[in-house]
């Protein structure tokens, strides 16, 4: 069963019949969290591995699903979680601690961890799929009539996983995943009338790409710079911003020719990337090329949506993402809520977009980019532009931060305001991020990180409903990189909260950096406590 071969077309049968199990239980995805089931939870990353190499400490990144230990609040849950290398168990005891009302021993029984212990770079779920022992230990632990699958993507690798288990996939059918490629995106944008850059059909050669760029700039005469996009790129770490200006004075049988050169001269988003990497991609993964939008004040918001088993489209935040990198394009954090000067238009386009999804047969969590312009931010109100960029039919970097603030208050979100309220009444807001990087940090284990967070008094504090909630923690250690999300009341209390994280951090770090002796430190930090008890031993 876990290891027999299984016809391409038997699998997706078997999928798509696993699939309606789903649409035959739903009732609302309320009620479907707090009945009796068992989660299984692969944090997989199965998105293209020389991409994902571009972000520091990838590796890590399967704790950032870590915030589905939380629904263990509902006392029938149970969550079985899978990942490649074993988690630091003070990682697991975090966020158990985080749960309000229940025991922590009781959560901690209804949790079962899997691991396939192999650092290899390959994604998760093929790992899994490699160990069929592993899956039948997973497979009996199930209950598999109240038994359900999610991941951060999906890949046929996902499926294949599912029809194994012999249980559902909540999400996308992999068969649909063009549509959230860029070349999808902007097909779907132009079926659903929605503004977006002008740009090109998917090419897949550097010459194909030189003369779209060409023809683009035939269209768009008075353009600066365009944007290149690999076509399956995340995270604006596979894009890249190729200047076009002084065409004009070209002819027009020479464009294609210097634009080839050009190409080579592109700002690469991703650190250590240049062309001959970049263009070794384009065969394979295809790119496209597209109007960069300029504007006197741009922002990054996006919305996130959900389609039911059933068809229906649920909005479920918007955000402000905060983007870096050379030109502004790779994603780093966001803000909670989205400005209100756009943030019902998102919901409005995002329920288009989500519509046309479910008519396409599209399942669970997508979320949708935009470019915000307003060239005339003196002016009340601020008229602001909306240009979608691109749909993620996957979780993303607003998932974790929003499902924490979700699963912590078992608030609600509110459409007619586009605001979240907790139980109590309370407007919430916070900014996350998964990219708190410094050399400094490295060598912080997750311990001291929660000696520092108790010394500090930095955790969430559930009778308050604000504090900051960590992930990554995995990453700290190695590559100085952590993520956080500071829950607040308003946006600048959210905004000192995560202010005062870096602040502690660094001036815990600097004092290693000074001193670089534990005994040195107050006798009564947590950390020279720590050291002097190692130290003993």
């Amino acid at each position: 069963m876990f290891g027999e071969p299984i016809s391409e077309e038997d699998l997706r049968d078997k999928f798509r019949n696993l699939q309606q199990q789903l649409r035959d239980r739903w009732q609302t995805i309320d009620e479907f969290d707090r009945g009796d089931n068992d989660i299984v939870v692969i944090p997989s990353i199965t998105l293209d591995q020389r991409e994902l190499q571009k972000i520091s400490g990838v590796h890590h990144y399967e704790e950032r699903n870590l915030y589905s230990l939380i629904r263990l609040r509902n006392p029938r849950t149970r969550l079985i979680y899978v990942t490649s290398q074993p988690l630091h168990p003070s990682t697991i005891d975090y966020y158990l601690q985080l749960l309000p009302g229940i025991p922590f021993s009781h959560a901690r029984d209804r949790l079962l961890l899997f691991s396939t212990y192999d650092s290899s770079p390959h994604p998760l779920t093929r790992k899994i799929l490699d160990r069929p022992r592993l899956m039948e230990r997973i497979w009996r632990a199930l209950r598999p009539q109240q038994s359900y699958m999610v991941c951060f993507n999906t890949t046929p690798l996902e499926r294949e996983l599912s029809v194994r288990l012999g249980i559902p996939l909540l999400a996308v059918d992999p068969d649909l995943l063009y549509w959230g490629t860029k070349s999808g995106s902007r097909q779907i944008f132009a079926e659903c009338g929605i503004p977006h850059p002008p740009g090109s059909e998917l090419v897949r050669s550097a010459d194909d790409l030189a003369e779209a760029a060409a023809q683009l700039w035939q269209q768009q005469p008075e353009a600066r710079r365009f944007v290149v996009k690999l076509n399956e790129g995340f995270s604006g770490e596979g894009n890249a911003l190729l200047n076009v200006e002084g065409l004009a004075e070209v002819s027009p049988s020479r464009r294609s020719l210097l634009l080839r050169e050009r190409l080579t001269q592109m700002s690469f988003q991703a650190s250590g990337e240049c062309w001959e990497t970049f263009a070794s991609r384009i065969p394979e993964l295809g790119a496209i090329v597209e109007l960069f939008i300029e504007g006197t004040t741009k922002r990054s918001p996006s919305v996130q949506c959900r389609i039911t088993p059933e068809g229906k489209v649920e909005i479920l935040s918007t955000h402000d993402q905060i983007l870096g990198g050379p030109d502004g394009q790779v994603y780093l954090g966001c803000l909670f809520p989205a400005d209100e000067s756009y943030r019902l238009r998102l919901q409005e386009l995002g329920l288009r977009i989500g519509q046309n999804l479910s008519a396409k047969g599209a399942l669970e969590r997508f979320g949708v980019d935009f470019i915000a312009v307003c060239n005339n931010p003196g002016d009340r109100p601020a008229q602001w532009q909306l240009h979608a960029i691109e749909i993620n039919l996957r979780k993303g970097g607003t998932t974790h931060p929003f499902m924490e603030l979700k699963l912590l208050t078992m608030g609600r979100y509110e459409l007619s305001s586009g605001m979240f309220y907790s139980q109590q009444g309370r407007a919430k807001f916070y900014r996350a991020t998964d990219n708190l990087q410094k050399d400094r940090y490295r060598g912080l284990l997750p311990n001291d990180l929660m000696d520092i967070i108790a010394y500090h008094q930095l955790h969430f504090d559930s009778s308050t409903e604000t504090g900051t909630v960590f992930h990554l923690m995995g990453c700290l250690s190695e590559f100085g990189k952590l993520g956080l999300t500071s829950i607040a009341n308003s946006p600048q209390q959210a905004e000192d909260l995560y202010k005062k994280v870096i602040e502690v951090l660094d001036r815990e770090t600097q004092m290693h950096a000074e001193t670089n002796e534990l005994w040195e430190m107050p006798p009564t930090h947590p950390i020279a406590w720590n050291g002097r008890n190692e130290a003993k031993k």
